[in-house]
C-alpha cells in the first residue's frame, strides 16, 4: 500500500461571502480507509467534500487530491474519483440505460459485470426515463455511476438519505465489497449514523467550519464508556460516586447508569472494590457518542 496520501488538506479557508464555511482546515486521509465526515447541518461537510474534488476553490491554503492541487485536477485524476452528491442532477429525458451507456464511454476502467449485479440487486429500472424516477431510484443509479468505474476515491455525500431500509442495507454490503481491493478510499457523508458506524474505521467530526475530531473509530470509542453500577444486597451506593470524568448519571441507592470519559479499566476495577459494588461496562454508539461531542461543543 503506497504511503502517499490520497487527501492532504492545509489551512484550507473558504468564504461565501461574509460567511466562513471552512475555518483553516488541516485533514490528511491515508488510502484505504473509510471516513465518517459527520456534523450538525451547515458545518461545511459538502463544502469540504467540493474542495476536495475541485469543485470550489480555497480562498486561502491549500487542496491535494490523488497527489495533485485540487484545482488542477486533470481528466485522468478525476477518473480515479467517484462522487455522489445530495443534489445531484441527472439527464431527466434520458433512459436509464441509455445514460449508463452514455457514461460508461467515458471511462477504460468501466466494469460492466459490477453494473449488471447492481442492476439486478438495487432493480434498477433500465427502460424508464429519468425524470420519472423517484428519488431513491435516482440516488441508487448515481451510486452505480460512481462505482462503476471503480475509482481509487469515492465520495458519498448523503449516499443514502432517499434509499428505503432494505436498498440502505444492500448499500452498505456494496460499500463493504468495494473496500476490498486494497488502495480504494471511501469518505462519506451522512445523518443516518447507525448506517455509518457499520463500515467506518475512521471518524472526522466538523462543527461550525472546524473539525473538532479526526482519529480512528475505535479510539472514539474507547473515549466514552457507559458503566452500570449494582451495590450489593448489604450495602447501597454513595450519593456522589467518586470518579472524575463522568458526563452523565442517573442513579438510586441501589444502581447507577454512567456515561464516563477517558477511564481506564484498572480505575474501574479499583472503584468496584472501594464499593463493594458490581460494575459492568459497555461501548457506546456512534449516536450517543456524536451527542455527547456535539452537545458540549455547542456549550463553548
Amino acid at each position: 500500500m503506497t504511503s502517499q496520501s490520497i487527501v492532504k488538506i492545509s489551512d484550507l479557508t473558504k468564504k461565501f461571502g461574509k460567511i466562513e464555511a471552512l475555518k483553516k482546515i488541516n485533514l490528511d486521509i491515508q488510502p484505504g480507509r473509510i471516513i465518517g465526515l459527520l456534523g450538525e447541518n451547515g458545518c461545511g461537510k459538502s463544502t469540504l467534500l467540493r474542495n476536495i474534488v475541485g469543485l470550489y476553490l480555497p480562498d486561502s491554503g491549500r487542496c491535494e487530491t490523488l497527489g495533485r492541487s485540487a484545482k488542477d485536477l486533470d481528466t485522468e485524476t478525476l477518473s480515479k474519483i467517484g462522487y455522489v452528491h445530495q443534489d445531484g442532477d441527472l439527464i431527466s429525458w434520458l433512459k436509464v440505460s441509455s445514460l449508463i451507456s452514455y457514461v460508461s464511454s467515458y471511462y477504460k476502467n468501466w466494469n460492466k459485470d459490477l453494473v449488471d449485479k447492481f442492476v439486478k440487486d438495487f432493480e434498477i429500472p433500465m427502460d424508464r426515463r429519468i425524470g420519472g424516477l423517484s428519488p431513491g431510484e435516482k440516488q441508487r443509479i448515481s451510486i452505480l455511476i460512481a462505482i462503476a468505474y471503480e475509482p481509487e476515491l469515492l465520495i458519498l455525500d448523503e449516499p443514502a438519505a432517499a434509499l428505503d431500509p432494505l436498498a440502505r442495507m444492500k448499500f452498505l454490503d456494496t460499500l463493504m465489497e468495494f473496500i476490498q481491493t486494497s488502495n480504494r478510499t471511501i469518505i462519506i457523508s451522512s445523518h443516518i449514523l447507525t448506517d455509518v458506524e457499520k463500515i467506518i474505521d475512521h471518524v472526522v467530526l466538523m462543527h461550525r467550519g472546524g473539525i473538532i475530531r479526526d482519529c480512528g473509530f475505535d479510539e472514539l470509542k474507547e473515549e466514552f464508556i457507559e458503566l452500570t453500577m449494582s451495590s450489593n444486597p448489604a450495602s447501597e451506593l454513595p450519593d456522589e460516586i467518586p470518579l472524575e470524568g463522568i458526563v452523565s448519571c442517573k442513579k438510586d441507592k441501589k444502581r447507577a447508569v454512567l456515561t464516563v470519559k477517558n477511564i481506564g479499566s484498572g480505575k474501574i476495577r479499583e472503584l468496584e472494590d472501594s464499593l463493594s459494588c458490581k460494575i459492568e461496562s459497555q461501548y457506546l454508539s456512534l449516536e450517543e457518542i456524536y451527542k455527547i461531542i456535539m452537545t458540549s461543543a455547542k456549550g463553548k
